[in-house]
């Protein structure tokens, strides 16, 4: 007897329906969103998640957050991983390398910063006890 054919890896679309937009029904673009302002006690006017800024600023959080500089949000406590930041920060550098000449200049400044001031903090909790 034959076998019936191998289908194969198969994809099945599990969203509701009723939340995805119809095409010809979009409404006005909603307007930019600023950049976001990164501090250790929190993020102000987060961007967009779906965007590079976005990405780069949730990665920028946890590094801060391995750092031990702010609470874990489910835990609540402050934990110095100093090898999880480190290898956050390389993945940040990684990605500069990756996409250069395909970000706008806000995601370039961004990530820049974002990764200028991770590796200062990361020396200063180096030197630090803790």
């Amino acid at each position: 007897m034959a076998e019936p054919p191998d289908e194969g890896f198969r994809v099945t679309d599990r969203r509701r329906r009723d939340t995805i937009e119809a095409p010809g029904a979009s409404s006005a673009p909603s307007p930019p969103r600023p950049a976001a302002t990164f501090s250790p006690e929190g993020l102000h006017d987060a961007p967009d998640p779906r965007n590079l800024v976005g990405l780069f600023v949730m990665l920028a959080t946890e590094a801060v957050i391995a750092l031990g500089e702010a609470p874990d949000p489910v835990t609540g406590q402050r934990q110095r991983e100093l090898p999880h930041a480190a290898g956050l920060i390389d993945l940040l550098t990684l990605l500069r390398e990756k996409t250069e000449g395909n970000r706008s200049a806000e995601e370039t400044q961004s990530l820049d910063e974002l990764i200028y001031d991770l590796q200062l903090r990361y020396v200063k909790a180096t030197k630090s006890p803790g």
